[in-house]
């Protein structure tokens, strides 16, 4: 046993939770018992908007905006010092929580309290290893630390940005985003179908509007319906009830559908389909590869979702649509090229680290021991 273990997250997005729940389920499969806690919970209200549903809002009206921030704030070292006076203004429950926990180990799965734990171990009033385990593709430099245990990252191209920044190489590891275990569990498709009520014979096209159940997918549901290949559709509303039941009262549409509100088996719907349509998020992007899926990556929000995409792109296994109204036609296109698809196919095959988490913690188990 190594002691106390935090895992810390912040749900701006869903995807730095999973990634978090993901590595106390490996910590605990290692007999490590490892606490998870979502740090926006110990903020000030003002602060949990600014990084929770302002987030939403922008994604939904202000896309161009969000990105325009992403990249202004992309200046390796720069902003530091403003960062974390404004974030230690807004976290005052949290250290507190911290230091009254004393935890041995911490990881961190958002840049916030990753900032936060770096500034305390500065001060000498923690004596903690920190590990930091970047949850898109491209490191911002939001992520950037000095005197960092561990830094877990999905690239060999990432690994070699973040050390020509100065950072150690021998704290970069490639390892790939972590989810869930469940995810490198095989699972036959038509076996995975059938469970959930699907035609095991189908194309089975997966729509996810991420976590917070954002974006235009209204609009899109129409534009995937216009599918000419027999297809049907499973549609991951996620925490957006209003959008769920929208969906769910759509009549006359060409292909079956199933819709589904929040959900904790995203495994199984995934494990079911072919395809992902949505955005390029990093948690969900992962899932998807893990499960063999090719992504249809649809007008990613500027950002790290369009830097995500270039990388999918670049590596074979997704096709991207900035206009709604072709969607149909691309789909269609990748489903009679039967030879270019199963490239696509053997391509995510490459690429998927489903086993992630279990990497993460084994390095750093065994650089602990």
């Amino acid at each position: 046993m190594i002691g106390p273990v935090m895992i810390l997250s912040a749900a701006s997005g869903a995807g730095h939770v999973r990634a978090a729940e993901a590595l106390a389920a490996a910590f605990a499969a290692r007999g490590e018992a490892a606490r998870h806690i979502e740090v926006l919970k110990y903020t000030n209200p003002l602060f949990r908007r600014l990084y929770s549903d302002l987030y939403v809002d922008f994604v939904n009206k202000r896309p161009d905006l969000l990105g325009w921030m992403y990249n202004a704030l992309d200046r390796p070292w720069q902003f530091q010092k403003r960062r974390l006076a404004m974030d230690r203004l807004s976290t005052g429950r949290l250290v507190k929580l911290i230091s009254r926990e004393d935890p041995r180990l911490v990881v961190c799965t958002h840049f916030l309290p990753a900032e936060i734990l770096v500034h305390l171990r500065m001060k000498k009033v923690l004596d903690v290893s920190i590990g930091v385990v970047v949850t898109d593709i491209d490191a911002h430099a939001m992520w950037l630390y000095r005197n960092i245990d561990w830094y877990f990252v999905a690239r060999e191209e990432t690994r070699v940005y973040l050390a020509s920044l100065g950072i150690p190489e021998q704290t970069i590891h490639v390892t790939g985003i972590p989810i869930d275990p469940v995810f490198g569990i095989r699972k036959p498709k038509d076996e995975s179908r059938r469970a959930l009520g699907l035609d095991p014979g189908l194309t089975t096209v997966l729509v996810s509007a991420g976590g917070f159940g954002v974006g235009p997918v209204e609009s899109l549901i129409r534009a995937v319906q216009e599918i000419r290949h027999a297809i049907q559709l499973a549609v991951i509303c996620g925490k957006n009830a209003q959008l769920e039941r929208k969906l769910a009262s759509l009549r006359g549409t060409r292909h079956p559908m199933t819709v589904i509100g929040f959900t904790r088996d995203m495994d199984a719907w995934m494990a079911a389909s072919d395809i992902l349509v949505g955005k390029a998020g990093g948690l969900t992007s992962a899932e998807a590869l893990a499960r063999g899926l090719v992504l249809v990556i649809v007008n990613p929000i500027p950002g790290q979702e369009e830097r995500n995409c270039d990388h999918f792109l670049e590596d074979g296994v997704a096709i991207r649509c900035n206009n709604l109204p072709a969607l149909a036609y691309k789909v269609d296109a990748l489903l009679e090229n039967r030879e270019r698809y199963e490239l696509m196919q053997r391509a995510v095959t490459r690429l998927a680290r489903p086993h992630a988490a279990a990497e993460i913690v084994s390095i750093i188990l065994q650089q602990r021991a």
